[in-house]
């Protein structure tokens, strides 16, 4: 058996792409991106409300935080919380100011968690490791005390729990379940390849060389606190338009117990299993996090309703911890790192012999 090795010297660029051709890659994509766009044509309002609507903007806050983590090399436990500042932020842009359309409010929203994320990235300065995550946990604390002692946040309701008004744009009103499917969607295809294009600029690069060995990222010139303050920034940034997007798009409301150390977990859950430093991974992770309940729910069927609602509740995390462990032993890079073996062997499959 002889099989063509991905690493051996190449005398075209043919030849590269005879193993790994990156045009496929690429229609793969756009094939993704066209069916995604072409789904509310052919899902029900259940798929696209109850499952896809959350699965992507899971994976928004995922990519934010995989940037932050798995990039970046900073863990962070407070990702739930930044997703609270966007969605705070939105609501009170998009009430006080309905002038401004609601992509730039969402957008200032993003930047306003990511201001605050900024913030507590100067602590990344003077601290490393695990006091990174613990401070990140006293981020998600802070910012939940302050959204629940502060009137003006949640525009003097008394019980803290905010309606979020109908989007409109240019006289369209986003109130159906597929023009909310369709703007998450737009919204994560955008800021998904920006992120893919910023982990492969010299900023990406300085991220991972931060990640892998810091001192000697500083040896070699790269500016090491500049690239843990971008890493916070721009993490914050994602979390805070997914916290927008999770409050209008798909709760209607905005409330601190839909941001609470669950939800930083969660997200932590979804880079874990699908793969840190990748931008893919933050999908599959989502995916399965969100598939997950609905088939365990599923399964139970077949038991007839012998399983309680709270014994299902217990098997879900039993599972997800169970599965973390495994991806940790077995599998580090996740998902995503699978998907890549099993690509790679359908590649070489034909040229074996």
């Amino acid at each position: 058996m002889f099989y063509r090795d991905a690493g051996e010297l190449k005398t075209s660029y043919a030849q590269e792409q005879a193993i790994f051709p990156v045009a496929l890659d690429r229609r793969a994509v756009i094939g993704v991106v066209c069916a995604g766009a072409l789904m509310p044509l052919v899902a029900g309002p259940y798929w696209l409300g109850s499952i896809l609507l959350p699965f992507l903007i899971l994976s928004l806050a995922a990519i934010g935080l995989n940037i932050l983590t798995g990039y970046a090399g900073q863990l962070s436990l407070g990702s739930g919380a930044f997703m609270a500042v966007g969605a705070y932020a939105a609501v009170n842009l998009v009430i006080r100011l309905p002038m401004l359309p609601f992509p730039v409010s969402f957008a200032l929203a993003g930047l306003v968690a990511g201001a605050v994320g900024l913030a507590f990235g100067l602590l990344s300065l003077r601290i490393r490791g695990f006091y990174v995550a613990v401070a990140t946990l006293a981020a998600q604390f802070f910012i939940e005390w302050i959204c629940t002692h502060i009137p003006w946040l949640v525009l003097n309701t008394p019980s803290g729990v905010v309606s979020t008004p109908t989007l409109f744009l240019f006289g369209f009103a986003f109130s159906s379940v597929p023009s909310r499917y369709l703007v998450a969607f737009v919204a994560v295809v955008v800021l998904a390849l920006l992120a893919k294009n910023l982990v492969r600029s010299s900023a990406g690069r300085a991220l991972m060389a931060v990640r892998d060995h810091e001192t000697a990222a500083e040896l070699t010139g790269v500016d090491t606190a500049r690239a843990k303050l971008t890493a916070f920034a721009v993490s914050g940034f994602y979390c805070g338009v997914a916290g927008a997007l999770w409050s209008f798009l798909y709760l209607g409301t905005v409330e601190i117990e839909a941001f609470s150390l669950h939800r930083s977990f969660q997200i932590l859950f979804m880079i874990i299993i699908g793969g840190l430093g990748s931008i893919l991974g933050s999908f599959l992770g989502a995916a399965f996090i969100v598939l997950l309940p609905v088939a365990i729910a599923n399964a139970a069927v077949l038991f007839g309703g012998a399983l309680k609602p709270d014994v299902l509740a217990n098997l879900e995390l039993m599972i997800f911890g169970a599965l973390i462990v495994s991806f940790l032993i077995i599998e580090p890079n996740g998902l995503a790192r699978l998907a890549v073996k099993a690509k790679e062997r359908l590649r070489r499959w034909p040229l074996a012999y």
